[in-house]
């Protein structure tokens, strides 16, 4: 009697429970965006009476085809066998309070899924955290390029009931479409990013981190990097992590592949973080996640001043900012002539971030968000 009643009441107890299904392109634990923009916060909504769901589209086995030059024929089975898997699981979403969109549902230039999404019961929300209404597309994927739409953000963010935006740039744009928008900045689970104290090699380190299509922006690095490569010789050494394949023989360095489990570990090793940016439309719409990553394991960062890294950086105080070639090597070389100096930014920098831009600043903030839109 005791079984049947308990039964009654789980089940009855789970019907009241409210419903997310998180949809994203990527396995959990592999993609930066749904990382640290919304798989982060899935405990803090289970604990606070929400059933969480995720649902992605590219397996592990298909990544090297995916993000590798060639493999046409691999990389439209992979659209043709995520499409398929979409429309299946359209007749499950009817259940769902809330149904959260994180860049996109599908990777073409289709809105098909996001306007089914909205024959359900359940509230849209929509989030992004780069300007992915201009048309960039990663060296390794140009020749499918054409199957992408500039136009697709803006209705994606037109039909949604509210829309998270990763910065005040993001957010002026949504904007222009949806008056319902908020800006949740990118966070860092600061209980997890705790530095390892790594930095037992003799040379100072300087580190970046990336991935396979953001390697071009370490490549703004080069020439002030060579200029204190030729002004410090053995004292100073470089690490890129993030593409296994690079390599630059002038500065000695051979790039480590992103690995998740070992990503704290290899970041702790780094004596100073440079985030280099070039100043055009994509670059204003990032949210700083390495320069926060840097700062959040005390790792003294430099970043170039554009967009949302101005209002992270403090110059002098918790970071420092660069943008011409004299001032990157300036500022580096202060912190590479300082312990000291780099010990003072690198704890400001972890405060921060502790304050600002960490999940348990933010969570409430998040929490209350999914649930006034189901009120």
């Amino acid at each position: 009697m005791f079984n049947l009643i308990s039964s009654y009441f789980c089940r009855g107890l789970k019907e009241i429970m409210k419903k997310v299904l998180f949809i994203g392109a990527h396995r959990p634990d592999r993609s930066p965006s749904q990382r640290f923009r919304f798989e982060q916060y899935i405990n803090h909504l289970e604990e606070n009476g929400f059933v969480c769901h995720q649902s992605y589209l590219i397996k592990e086995w298909h990544e090297k085809k995916f993000y590798n030059p060639g493999n046409l024929t691999h990389k439209m089975y992979i659209f043709i066998r995520s499409f398929a898997k979409r429309l299946y699981e359209v007749v499950r979403y009817y259940n769902y309070d809330i149904i959260f969109v994180q860049r996109e549902a599908f990777m073409t230039g289709t809105t098909l899924f996001e306007r089914l999404y909205k024959l359900t019961k359940a509230k849209l929300i929509f989030d992004f955290d780069d300007a992915i209404w201009l048309h960039d597309v990663s060296e390794a994927n140009k020749k499918l390029g054409w199957l992408k739409n500039p136009d697709k953000t803006g209705k994606i963010i037109r039909i949604a009931d509210l829309i998270f935006a990763g910065n005040e740039y993001l957010a002026e744009y949504a904007r222009k479409f949806n008056g319902n928008v908020v800006i949740i900045p990118t966070t860092i689970d600061t209980n997890e990013y705790r530095n390892l104290l790594l930095n037992t090699h003799p040379s100072v380190c300087i580190g970046w981190s990336g991935s396979m299509t953001t390697i071009k922006h370490f490549e703004y690095a080069i020439p002030f990097l060579i200029q204190l490569k030729n002004k410090y010789g053995n004292k100073i050494s470089f690490k890129v992590i993030g593409d296994g394949s690079y390599r630059n023989e002038a500065l000695g360095i051979t790039g480590i592949a992103w690995n998740k489990e070992d990503e704290i570990k290899e970041l702790s090793s780094f004596d100073i973080g440079i985030m280099p940016l070039p100043h055009d439309e994509w670059a204003k719409g990032k949210c700083g996640l390495k320069g926060l990553q840097y700062m959040a394991l005390e790792i003294p960062t430099v970043m170039s001043p554009v967009g949302v890294n101005m209002e992270i950086i403090k110059d002098g105080t918790n970071g420092f900012l660069a943008e011409t070639t004299d001032e990157w090597v300036e500022k580096v070389s202060l912190l590479l002539e300082s312990e000291e100096l780099r010990h003072k930014i690198g704890k400001e920098g972890r405060k921060t971030v502790v304050e600002k831009y960490s999940t348990e600043s933010q969570k409430k903030n998040y929490l209350n968000h999914f649930n006034n839109i189901i009120q």
